[in-house]
Order: structure tokens, then C-alpha cells, then sequence
């Protein structure tokens, strides 16, 4: 795993907090399933790590809760970036014993498994292929495919029972249900940042920085003119994403501001992996903290 792609002054993201139905069959879920920890719970909340210090997903029950409906903008996955390829052939190999059902396909850049929770929020678990072996274009985009992934070589690499998500697992990118592609691609972009590195016609794009192959996936498939979810339904709560430094979330905060997005304080949080500075909604009625001390 190339880690500079999730390391300062690149803006990933660290954590993303879902809304579930029922919490026991959610932390069930992804304890056993997936592989995460418990690190801190409450009656309504779960906090997951692999690390034991950190965050990356935490879980939160909501009262007469509401399943996820296409028309309506949200999460379209969060995707776990697995160290080594070693480590898919042994989360492939867990998941084969345990009977689970699940996608995959090989992206060029990756190699990427995908699964749903028992709420129906999309989880891509994936390796990246060393970016010596990425392609990019002369127009400064690079090359994804969604091919068909080759699982013998990747379990001939598995080497040990399966005992969780290895500590090293970082939330690699979050793909995100946008209600009007042009709009979150000007807040992304002009606000925010993020530079487009790859395009699918006119409905899905991808954004980085630091020629990542992509931080944030942006696409209406499911979502074109949609609206903003409820309190009450499931799906993504909110995700975090870490700024470089007290400078840098000064002028975040400020260009947000100054294009009209509401700015609220948040309070310290170490466990989402570092100062919960401020957050913002998106123009698809999303969440984003921004943090500026994390690791």
C-alpha cells in the first residue's frame, strides 16, 4: 500500500459514520464479517477501529428508522484500502468460509471486493496495484477499468486464518450518491480542492489529490436530482475528511464561507483521528468534518 496517498498534505478521508437500524446486527456485522474491533460503544453508538486508538467507521441507531431508497443522495460506498495484497487473499479466503455474497472487479488500479451491510450502505473492501503499474493520461486522468477480477492468484497469496482487518487498514476513498453531478463537481473542485482524475460520461466522476487514482467517487446512477436522506434513514450520517494543518482549514473554512456554505464549530474528537475543527453540508445535504491534526 502506497501510504502517502493517505497521509497530510493530501485531503483523504479518515472516517465515515453510518446510520443503521439496529445497532446489535450492525456491530455483529462488522465485527464478524468484516473483521473491525469495538473501540468505544454507547446504547445507540458504536465506534469500529483495527487499530484500537482510531476510528474509521462508527455506527449510529436511529429511531424508527427508514431503509434506503434509490432517488435520494447518500453513500454509495465507503471503501476499506487493505496494506497488502496478501491481506484480500485472506479476507477472500475468510469470506468464502463464511459463505458471504459478494462483488468484485479489477479497477487497473486495484483490485476491489464489494458487499452490503445488513442496512443495504455499500462496502468496497481493495487492494491498490503499485502506481508504477497506474496509467496516466496526457489530459491528467488515469485509467480505471471495471473488469473482471481473477480471485486464484489472490487466494494463492492468503496465508493465515483469517483474525480481522490488519491495523494497517486506512478508509481509502468514499464513493458518494450525488443529486447533480456539475454542482458537487464545482464544490469539490473549486471549493474544496480536489482534482478530477477520471470521468464516466456524464454521470460519475472521480477526485483526488496527490494523483491518488481517487479520494471521492461522485456519481448520480441512483441518485440524479435526488434528495437530501432524512434524519431518521439509514445510510451515511457523515464522513471526515483531514486537512493539513490549522493554515489550510483556516482557508477551507473560508472559501466555504465565501461561497456560501454554512460553517459550524465542532468539538475534539481523537477518535475520529484527530480535532474535529468545523463541519460543513455539501450541496447534496451531506455531512463532511474537516479535521486538521490527524495523522
Amino acid at each position: 500500500m502506497q501510504k502517502h496517498f493517505h497521509k497530510k498534505p493530501n485531503m483523504y478521508t479518515s472516517h465515515v459514520q453510518l446510520k443503521v437500524s439496529n445497532l446489535a446486527r450492525s456491530i455483529e456485522y462488522y465485527t464478524t464479517i468484516i473483521g473491525f474491533k469495538i473501540l468505544e460503544q454507547t446504547t445507540d453508538t458504536a465506534y469500529l477501529t483495527v487499530d484500537g486508538k482510531t476510528s474509521l467507521v462508527s455506527l449510529v441507531e436511529v429511531q424508527n428508522a427508514q431503509p434506503l431508497r434509490d432517488g435520494f443522495t447518500g453513500l454509495y460506498h465507503l471503501a476499506l484500502l487493505l496494506p497488502t495484497r496478501k491481506d484480500l487473499g485472506n479476507i477472500v479466503q475468510h469470506f468464502v468460509d463464511l459463505n458471504v455474497r459478494l462483488g468484485a472487479s479489477d479497477h487497473h488500479v486495484s483490485e476491489a471486493l464489494y458487499l452490503n451491510d445488513p442496512d443495504g450502505n455499500g462496502i468496497e473492501i481493495y487492494v491498490d496495484r503499485d502506481e508504477s503499474e497506474w496509467t496516466w493520461n496526457v489530459d491528467g486522468s488515469v485509467q480505471m477499468t471495471t473488469d473482471h477480477l481473477n480471485f486464484q492468484p489472490i487466494l494463492a497469496e492468503a496465508d493465515k486464518q483469517w483474525d480481522g482487518l490488519p491495523k494497517d487498514t486506512v478508509m481509502g476513498h468514499v464513493h458518494l450518491s450525488v443529486a447533480n453531478l456539475a454542482k458537487s463537481e464545482a464544490f469539490y473542485t473549486n471549493v474544496l480542492g480536489y482534482h478530477v482524475v477520471a470521468r464516466y460520461g456524464a454521470q460519475a466522476l472521480f477526485i483526488s489529490t496527490g494523483q491518488y487514482h481517487h479520494h471521492f467517487g461522485l456519481n448520480t446512477w441512483q441518485s440524479a436530482n435526488g434528495q437530501a436522506p432524512t434524519l431518521n434513514m439509514v445510510g451515511l450520517n457523515s464522513f471526515t475528511i483531514v486537512l493539513n494543518d490549522g493554515q489550510a482549514a483556516a482557508k477551507v473554512k473560508q472559501d466555504l464561507e465565501t461561497n456560501g456554505y454554512h460553517v459550524e464549530t465542532y468539538e475534539a474528537a481523537p477518535k475520529f483521528g484527530g480535532q474535529q475543527a468545523f463541519s460543513t453540508i455539501d450541496p447534496n445535504g451531506l455531512r463532511i468534518i474537516f479535521t486538521f491534526d490527524g495523522e
